[in-house]
């Protein structure tokens, strides 16, 4: 990689995946989840839960990342971190960008081997995000995605790879964590809510439309907390802020993703500020 930043190392155990802090040691943090995880599971006959856990690195902050700039980077990690949130339907596209990145995935997947085509409409969970599938039928998928397929005659798996994150880095979701929450405070929005934290801040997102409800830049929250069912943020000052209260069993990861923003964006706040006094 050309930097490690913005990337982290992640434990999973039990039903958790848990970023591991900047300046912590690895086994201690290990030790620490798996007493934590002991404590809060009862005993069974006398049997300690014997906990495995697995390690994962992966990018988690994605306020520098431009496609194209760090090619084993967009190919190892961008790519394969992206693609399962475009496919969960979790972005606003065009049916035009829908067909245009179904025919890339094919090629990552099949490269230039068209013996594939009668397959897609078997594999349109693999090309299409799932809330559009219904909209055409297999046939009408397979037939456009073969037409955008054979205009890019030629291209790499690298390179369809590459053409992917272009075209979804275009989109203000692009580089998204998204959390699907329930929220009690806001009666103009609905109830569930589709929460994004990227390097813009935390988009409500409405579920059924994907539009953009209203995006609250970091710089405008001044306080959050979350615990096993909850996630509650302050937007604003604490006189005249508004409460955004969420239900989630995710709230652990909101705060930590939250929390490592905002310190990076104060860390390249003070750069900045050292390098216009100096």
């Amino acid at each position: 990689l050309k930097s490690s930043e913005g990337f982290s190392l992640f434990v999973k155990i039990a039903d958790k995946v848990i970023s591991v802090p900047e300046n912590d040691f690895f086994f201690d943090f290990v030790r620490h989840l798996t007493d934590w995880i002991k404590k809060a599971r009862p005993v069974k006959d006398g049997i300690v839960p014997s906990l495995t856990y697995q390690v994962f690195f992966m990018k988690k902050l994605w306020t520098t990342t431009v496609p194209g700039k760090d090619p084993m980077a967009d190919s190892i990690f961008h790519y394969y971190q992206e693609l399962p949130k475009y496919l969960r339907g979790y972005h606003k596209c065009t049916r035009e960008e829908v067909l245009q990145l179904g025919a890339l995935i094919y090629r990552v997947k099949f490269e230039e081997d068209k013996s594939y085509f009668p397959s897609i409409p078997k594999l349109l969970r693999e090309l299409v995000p799932q809330d559009l599938i219904r909209q055409i039928s297999p046939d009408d998928w397979k037939r456009s995605i073969v037409a955008y397929f054979n205009k890019h005659a030629g291209k790499s798996k690298e390179e369809a790879k590459l053409a992917f994150l272009k075209l979804i880095f275009k989109w203000p979701t692009f580089g998204s964590a998204f959390f699907e929450v329930k929220q009690t405070t806001e009666p103009n929005f609905p109830e569930i809510l589709l929460i994004a934290i990227n390097k813009y801040g935390i988009s409500l997102i409405d579920p059924r439309t994907k539009d953009i409800l209203t995006t609250h830049p970091f710089t405008k929250i001044s306080n959050w907390s979350s615990g096993n069912t909850y996630f509650h943020i302050t937007i604003g000052n604490l006189v005249r802020g508004s409460k955004l209260l969420c239900e989630t069993s995710l709230g652990y990861k909101m705060d930590d993703l939250l929390t490592s923003y905002i310190s990076q964006m104060l860390t390249a706040m003070s750069k900045q500020r050292g390098s216009r006094s100096g």
